[in-house]
């Protein structure tokens, strides 16, 4: 916990530090990279960077962590914690990074906020850096310890399986010919991959075969320039170059967005585009333990053509004794499929729900809201984000 003297001190900062944050993030990550470019080049999403949307989440975890440490002095926020450690060893983040983050953050909170930043404001901000810091590398160096695996492992493509225009399933065996680590349902790994001019890019894609396999099974949606987004430099990479007999690089598997073994507990599965793919796992693994609870399948996609792993979101729904499935599509609905966005007003969703969202961001906070609305308990809420999580900024 904070000392007293710290708290009483972030608290009469938080506000002016909170005002100045997305400045201070852009400040640290300019300085950051001009001393080391090789962490834009091969760490750094440089998609992420050039969108800001890396700065929006570094800037809402800071700003909630504080908020965190005043308001619930006796605690530590350890769902945001585990999510961003997860995020953190599926890049192979090292506890030295932590020291050169904080030379260039306090540099750029000095730089934006002058002579505000008195001994005591730093000394107390730098507790409040310290404390997150600590607590990550912590965690960190237990899933370092848990994963079963090394932290970088070639995989061979021994199938390319194109799901939709703009989805390509990579199904890969190890390289080395050695043993697969068994992963949990609704984990992703990171791929690292060397693009035309030299960086070694990394992405994370959840792993959407079911678990036990002695392949790893990854669904990769070609990222097309949005306007407000460029095209994705790995996944275009991938769909455009990489085929049967290439060689990529993964990690072990990360990820908190993972099935609990409750087999009485109620579930609903609720997905969005390529969301559905740690979705697919999910019910893979129920079909394979037999979950007897209610199971509700929720997916809204544009068509369904457009609607990746489709065949086997399906059959494995198929599989379980009590399961409903509801598909929503924005075009092109067929018999037994819903026009338009999901709407949850007409699914029945049983008392006790455990809910696991994943998908674009409005769509979760409006399937949150929907489940709230229904009287499932904002804890048993689960969701993943693709890219930076920016739920706690835009909250």
């Amino acid at each position: 916990m904070l000392s007293e003297q710290a708290a009483a001190t972030v608290r009469a900062t938080l506000p002016a530090v909170g005002a100045h944050l997305d400045e201070i993030t852009e400040r640290f990550y300019a300085g950051l990279f001009t001393a080391r470019p090789e962490l834009l080049r091969d760490l750094f999403n440089r998609g992420n960077q050039a969108a800001g949307t890396q700065r929006q989440a570094l800037a809402g975890s800071i700003a909630a962590f504080a908020t965190h440490l005043l308001e619930h002095p006796e605690s530590r926020p350890d769902a945001m914690l585990a999510r961003i450690a997860h995020k953190h060893a599926s890049l192979g983040v090292t506890p030295e990074q932590y020291a050169l983050v904080h030379e260039h953050l306090f540099a750029a909170i000095a730089g934006v906020l002058g002579e505000a930043v008195t001994p005591e404001v730093a000394a107390a901000w730098d507790e409040v850096y310290w404390l997150m810091a600590n607590a990550l590398v912590a965690i960190e160096k237990r899933l370092y310890e848990e994963s079963g695996e090394p932290g970088w492992r070639n995989w061979e493509v021994v199938e390319r399986v194109a799901e939709t225009a703009d989805v390509v399933t990579f199904r890969l065996r190890p390289a080395d010919g050695g043993p697969v680590a068994d992963f949990r349902a609704g984990q992703y790994v990171s791929v690292r991959a060397e693009l035309p001019d030299g960086a070694r890019q990394i992405r994370q894609y959840s792993l959407s075969g079911a678990p036990g396999s002695a392949l790893r099974q990854i669904s990769v949606k070609r990222v097309r320039d949005a306007g407000d987004t460029p095209d994705g430099e790995v996944s275009n990479h991938l769909h455009a170059r990489v085929k049967e007999g290439d060689v990529l690089e993964l990690s072990a598997p990360y990820g908190d967005l993972v099935l609990d073994d409750a087999a009485d507990t109620p579930l609903l599965l609720a997905s969005a585009g390529i969301g559905v793919t740690p979705m697919v796992a999910m019910l893979a693994r129920l079909a394979e333990t037999g979950h007897r609870a209610p199971v509700t399948v929720v997916h809204g996609d544009r068509s369904p053509a457009d609607h990746a792993l489709r065949a086997d979101h399906e059959a494995y729904a198929g599989k379980l004794p009590d399961a409903a499935v509801h598909f929503w599509y924005e075009r092109d609905a067929t018999e037994g499929t819903r026009a338009g966005l999901v709407d949850l007003d007409a699914v029945d969703v049983p008392a006790g729900t455990r809910a696991y969202l994943c998908g674009p961001l409005p769509f979760m906070r409006a399937v949150r809201a929907g489940l709230l609305q229904k009287g499932v308990a904002a804890s048993d809420i689960h969701y993943e984000v693709f890219g930076p999580d920016l739920w706690l900024s835009r909250a």
